[in-house]
């Protein structure tokens, strides 16, 4: 819906239906397993979703600019679209090899950092935010541009982290998730660890 809305220039209903779908696709995964509904399939659906949504978005924002709303187009969207697609395909192929390659729990498992840098990129959202920040303001032009810069600028710290992850790999031996030092029954777990482990709940009275 948010595609065909965006591509018609509708931004105001696509960003409604956007930020509805990032609603839902929070809620579908937790909800498939506290009902035990969760399958296979419905993992990798839901992954290739959220691969192929995104750069359609960029893209049907893009066109529109052009065709509906041509007037106010005073950047060069063809360059500002590309580089967002070249961007956007590169920060996902960073995750894919470090997956592969370097740690099987993903990169933004490995270090403090790279979780609290998944905090703030998640693809959507901070993007959604400078669309809906762009309209308000009346230039989803410069939406798009904002949108270009800050995946451009995610993809390159991503590019960091695998270069600095096979180096190393290379000199400390294999990579290893801060997660996996975190203890959430028996350590103290400061603040920042709270963000990401949770405490299981211990019944008072012990086993029963």
């Amino acid at each position: 819906m948010a595609l065909f809305q965006f591509y018609q220039g509708a931004y105001a209903w696509g960003l409604v239906s956007a930020w509805l779908m990032t609603f839902l696709d929070t809620v579908d995964g937790k909800l498939a397993r506290v009902t035990i509904n969760y399958s296979t399939f419905g993992n990798i659906f839901d992954h290739a979703i959220d691969l192929i949504f995104p750069p359609l978005w960029y893209i049907a924002w893009g066109l529109s600019l052009y065709t509906v709303h041509a007037e106010i187009v005073d950047l060069s969207m063809s360059w500002i679209l590309w580089l967002t697609l070249v961007g956007y395909l590169v920060g996902r192929l960073c995750e894919g090899v470090f997956q592969k390659y370097l740690e099987s729990s993903g990169i933004f498992c490995w270090q403090p950092v790279d979780s609290c840098f998944r905090l703030i990129t998640g693809r959507r959202n901070p993007n959604l935010i400078l669309f809906t920040l762009s309209l308000l303001f009346g230039r989803p032009d410069l939406g798009l541009f904002a949108v270009c810069m800050w995946t451009v600028l995610s993809s390159l710290f991503l590019t960091h982290r695998l270069i600095y992850g096979f180096q190393l790999r290379k000199h400390s031996g294999p990579l290893r998730s801060w997660f996996l030092d975190v203890d959430p029954v028996n350590d103290q777990l400061s603040v920042f660890q709270r963000w990401f482990c949770h405490r299981p709940d211990v019944e008072a009275g012990g086993d029963n």
